[in-house]
């Protein structure tokens, strides 16, 4: 059975990558070094937060032979991400992921209420200045420090016209993370963006965000396979990766999962999490009837969904069942 597929014409051995996580040094000592590691044994790519506690350059030598895209946001000052893709294309990156839904960060209660910052022994290791780097010491009031830090870092007025800058300012693919409505996907397509990621950012941005799997297929429709489309939030089984692609999507990007792994046994761990998703995803393709990723999107398949009961709210629990149907 053939697992294998590509994105953005860089081949990879299942179609599972990893999305950007930031600061993955507070989950291990080897942060995004390990998680490149990781992915360089098990054939997939990573995709590097910009705020990174790790540098571009540091994850491209740890992983010499492995596949690394960028994730960028836009700052206020145009040198800044300038130098961000210029340092990425030097280190032989394949890729540009642009957040596009973040002008200012969600209000994530937890971090207000621990005045969040990182500790002392890390900063975010693809800037020199302490503003940029996030360092300790700064006193946030009584926000949540990365709310701060994008408030004061991150254009909030990030327009297409900006993603038309980057568009010349680079020859590498550029996919947009944060897609969610498909007339933004056809103004992505018309401006000539190479992929779209279907993202809510992990639903933490804004409450009732729909979820990416329902939106999926009209960004898909939408597109009219002019460009990838990739999807990422709450993939945490080989059939999720099953249904996203039976839906239209080319891959996805796994976050918390990967940082569990980490977590557990740092580079070992993630290695563990992306086989594990590999080997679910083998199994619920034998299952279906499906030997190869590439025809996947050419069957048809029926999507159900069913309400196994109310919950204590009066509310009823949804879940999604897949069926092939044959040709």
């Amino acid at each position: 059975m053939d697992v294998s597929t590509s994105v953005l014409g860089q081949k990879i051995s299942m179609p599972v990558c990893v999305g950007a996580t930031a600061m993955q040094r507070m989950a291990h000592t080897d942060g995004e070094t390990a998680t490149a590691k990781a992915c360089q044994a098990t054939g997939t790519g990573m995709m590097l937060s910009s705020w990174a506690t790790s540098s571009i350059e540091e994850v491209a030598e740890a992983a010499p032979a492995g596949l690394h895209w960028l994730q960028l946001y836009v700052y206020k000052d145009r040198e800044v991400t300038k130098s961000l893709v210029k340092r990425a294309e030097r280190a032989g990156y394949k890729g540009i992921f642009v957040t596009v839904d973040t002008p200012f960060l969600g209000r994530r209660f937890d971090d207000v209420r621990n005045k969040f910052q990182l500790p002392p022994h890390l900063r975010l290791k693809n800037f020199s200045s302490s503003d940029l780097a996030f360092s300790s010491g700064k006193d946030f009031g009584e926000n949540s420090g990365l709310a701060v830090y994008v408030a004061e870092a991150i254009d909030a007025s990030v327009n297409w016209k900006d993603i038309k800058w980057l568009r010349g300012l680079t020859s590498l693919p550029i996919v947009l993370k944060g897609i969610l409505r498909a007339d933004d996907a056809k103004e992505a397509v018309r401006i000539g963006v190479n992929g779209i990621l279907v993202s809510n950012h992990g639903a933490r941005q804004l409450d009732g965000v729909p979820a990416t799997i329902d939106v999926l297929p009209e960004i898909v429709e939408a597109v009219e396979g002019k460009v990838e489309v990739f999807l990422d939030g709450g993939v945490r089984k080989g059939t999720d990766i099953l249904k996203a692609l039976a839906l239209g999507a080319k891959a996805v990007f796994i976050g918390r999962p990967l940082i569990w792994g980490l977590v557990y046994q740092g580079e070992e761990g993630a290695k563990e999490v992306l086989q594990m998703l590999k080997e679910e995803f083998r199994l619920a393709m034998a299952l279906t009837g499906e030997t190869s990723v590439f025809p996947l999107n050419n069957h048809i398949f029926l999507i159900a969904f069913i309400c196994p009961g109310q919950d204590a709210t009066g509310t009823y629990g949804r879940e999604m069942e897949m069926f092939s149907v044959s040709d």
